[in-house]
């Protein structure tokens, strides 16, 4: 393979990678069970998702390093505020927020109720009680996703991708899709119902800030302070159990 058709394959790998990574992050954590003896080593390794999860995002960010550098380019541009519309871009960015917390949770909700017949029913297959350490330990999670998420889909595959396919809203529809989708594997219960409703609760969600970092792309660094405020807040589900 010559060195422009690997580089034209990278933002596909990179697509697909976290639905692969945090299934394989799962398996690592249930073949350490099954060394500890634990009878359901499979069932029981869902219950520590936010571990896979921090694990996927350490390596995303590193990918998503590498592949910048073969460009000649830093992770650290998607971080970078710009002074002059600072204040327009942050008033911009709050109100995505706002709209962005009932976009990120009624549809859940929703799907929820028509496969389960209550909403609460999939939050408690999947939010299960930890010890003290792991939830501390599981303050990475915000942090790491912050870092990995969006940047992934939306700073580096999207824009990529429409530059191959030479349709932009294809690209964002990509990227968006694949960003919903990754949740079936995090954390994967082999459930049929569960694996729809994690596939499917935050498209709407995902195709709402790609559409929003497609128009202003600049908006990133905001959206990615925002990604770590919601899924820190998530966190507070473990301290209630």
């Amino acid at each position: 393979m010559n060195s422009a058709a690997y580089q034209s394959l990278v933002p596909w790998l990179i697509l697909f990678s976290r639905l692969v990574l945090f299934a394989v992050a799962q398996a690592l954590i249930a073949v350490v069970l099954l060394l500890l003896s634990n009878p359901d080593a499979w069932s029981e390794s869902a219950r520590w998702w936010v571990f896979s999860a921090i694990v996927t995002n350490l390596v995303s960010t590193f990918l998503l390093v590498w592949a910048l550098r073969t460009e000649g380019r830093r992770y650290l541009d998607f971080l970078r505020f710009e002074r002059k519309t600072f204040w327009t871009d942050l008033a911009l960015a709050a109100g995505v927020f706002i709209l962005a917390a009932p976009i990120g949770l009624i549809p859940g909700n929703l799907v929820a109720q028509m496969l389960f017949g209550a909403s609460d029913v999939p939050v408690v297959m999947m939010f299960r009680a930890l010890p003290l350490w792991a939830i501390l330990v599981g303050l990475l999670f915000p942090v790491t996703i912050a870092f990995a998420e969006l940047p992934t889909y939306f700073g580096y595959a999207m824009p990529r991708l429409e530059r191959q396919l030479g349709h932009g809203w294809l690209a964002w529809a990509l990227a968006a899709l694949f960003l919903s989708l990754q949740h079936m594997t995090l954390p994967l219960i082999l459930d049929g119902r569960f694996i729809v409703w994690r596939a499917v609760m935050f498209l709407p969600f995902a195709l709402y800030l790609g559409w929003v970092l497609k128009v202003r792309p600049r908006l990133l660094p905001y959206l990615i302070v925002s990604h770590f405020l919601i899924d820190l807040l998530a966190l507070g589900t473990y301290l209630a159990l």
